[in-house]
């Protein structure tokens, strides 16, 4: 909450940025983006319930002309090279000045591309890196989106019974997926699938979302 006053306050303090909406979770992104449909989305990464990643993917396969910019914490190869895939606008880090927050929403709002100055010169060799596209890729495909809602709420720590809860289904049903996961994934525990989640940047630290 706080995080989300404190950016809505910069941003409008810019007098040309009218912040339209907000959001807590990553299921309530996707639904605002597609009621308001905004010019530009700012994401976190992680978010509760949803994941920043996929909330992402689903707002731009749905709203094909919003800009979405990535702000996160993390400056792994591994986070900017699934932002690239996703077709992401642009990737901040936290640590952005006011300014430069501002800047990177003009700029993909008229159509660039932005990231900040200290991931920008690796973004390029990372986009040629053919190779992981592929692997990245064939793993992110193989995956439905119901399947990355559980995964990530079963890599926060949930049993089969709030998982459940979250999603409005039978605890039979998340037993299914939990099994098709480590199935597809070739992974037999719950570590294993925390594991994987944290590395294909399903979840982080938990953060909040802006949409402007």
């Amino acid at each position: 909450m706080i995080v989300r006053e404190g950016l809505r306050a910069l941003l409008e303090a810019e007098g040309d940025i009218e912040v339209v909406g907000e959001a807590e979770t990553g299921r309530e992104a996707v639904q605002l983006a597609k009621k308001l449909r905004p010019a530009v989305v700012l994401m976190d990464i992680a978010m509760p319930l949803l994941n920043g990643l996929e909330a992402t993917r689903r707002i731009l396969k749905a709203i094909p002309a919003t800009r979405v910019l990535i702000l996160s914490a993390h400056s792994d190869d591994e986070y900017i090279r699934q932002v690239i895939l996703l077709g992401a606008a642009g990737y901040l880090i936290k640590q952005t000045s006011a300014d430069l927050l501002s800047r990177a929403i003009r700029e993909v709002e008229n159509g660039n591309t932005f990231f900040s100055p200290s991931i920008a010169n690796r973004v390029h060799s990372l986009y040629r890196e053919s190779p992981d596209r592929g692997r990245l890729l064939k793993k992110n495909a193989a995956l439905s989106s119901r399947e990355v809602e559980v995964l990530q709420l079963i890599a926060e720590g949930k049993a089969n019974k709030q998982v459940a809860a979250d999603l409005g289904i039978s605890i039979k049903t998340v037993e299914k997926h939990r099994q098709r996961l480590m199935r597809k994934l070739d992974l037999h525990d719950t570590a294993g699938l925390t594991r994987y989640a944290i590395a294909a940047g399903i979840i982080e630290s938990r953060v909040q979302a802006t949409i402007i």
